[in-house]
């Protein structure tokens, strides 16, 4: 398996600078409605990749417990504030490209404002797939390259590149859009059967959101998300799809995989020794630390 390079969002306060702070009400108002349409009504335990700091985790009330996985440390530590210990929470350090799980260990699982961080695309989904049970729910949001502003500065020749192929674009520094026809073929390949698709954030405009009351713009969009399936021209988009039936094999009793040889280790709130490779996985102030060194 390769080693992608990682966004590391260590000692970021994104949580309050981009979303408390950062004017992103009606994105995350839009983004909640899209999650309560595409969730689950019930289920036991939840897989959040890219939790950061815990932002969307309470929306996820249905599940018995939730896994939040983030590389950094310091937004576990915040989502820890934010949520509470206790069993219900399970934080893990870990990079999404070799995930600490057994296999088909959870039974839902979402990867929402992530993928777009990942140099690998296929890569993190075939790992996400590898955590969940067949027929288990995958939600995903991605940033799409196919997107009205980016169609408009193509059309006037303000961007070099196309937003009609399929290759990603890196707008910034491991800041991915992706176009929906490469998305859909990757979560095929991955072993996903799409069900849904929603388009959301429509009224991404500074403009409008100065201008137009929030209740209403997000009204708008609840509405505008409907006609995902029929197109996807928005910069946000949101699938779910079901894990296919192939059904990936663990130890019994295992709930984690070492990172390093694949052994199964069990859940305790202590550190874990790998039994086969011997390797030490720290756990430390309620966060288990998986990180590969050097990655």
């Amino acid at each position: 398996m390769s080693n992608p390079p990682i966004c590391n969002y260590e000692g970021s306060d994104y949580q309050a600078s981009f979303w408390e702070r950062g004017g992103r009400a009606y994105e995350d108002a839009v983004e909640a409605i899209a999650l309560r349409r595409l969730l689950p009504g019930s289920g036991k335990l939840m897989l959040e990749l890219g939790a950061g700091a815990g932002r969307n985790t309470p929306r996820y009330q249905a599940f018995e417990r939730v896994a939040l996985v983030d590389y950094s440390r310091t937004q576990l530590e915040q989502a820890q504030q934010r949520l509470g210990a206790g069993d219900r929470y399970i934080y893990v350090a870990a990079d999404i490209y070799h995930l600490p799980f057994a296999g088909g260990l959870f039974d839902a699982a979402t990867m929402i404002r992530t993928l777009h961080h990942m140099a690998d695309a296929p890569q993190a989904l075939k790992q996400a797939r590898r955590a969940l049970q067949p027929g288990a729910v995958f939600i995903l949001e991605y940033a799409n390259k196919q997107n009205v502003k980016a169609i408009l500065r193509y059309l006037l020749h303000r961007q070099a590149w196309s937003p009609f192929t399929t290759e990603p674009v890196e707008f910034a520094e491991l800041n991915f859009d992706f176009h929906p026809r490469a998305v859909r073929g990757w979560l095929k390949e991955a072993g996903f059967i799409l069900q849904r698709q929603l388009t959301v954030s429509h009224y991404r405009i500074e403009l409008l959101k100065r201008l137009v009351p929030l209740g209403l713009l997000v009204w708008m969009d609840s509405i505008a998300q409907l006609s995902g399936d029929w197109w996807q021209i928005t910069p946000s988009v949101f699938a779910r799809a079901q894990a296919d039936e192939q059904a990936f094999e663990s130890q019994p009793g295992a709930f984690f995989a070492c990172p390093s040889c694949g052994a199964g280790l069990p859940e305790a709130h202590q550190d874990l020794v790998c039994p086969s490779c011997g390797r030490t996985w720290p756990y430390t102030r309620g966060i288990y630390d998986f990180r590969l060194p050097g990655i």
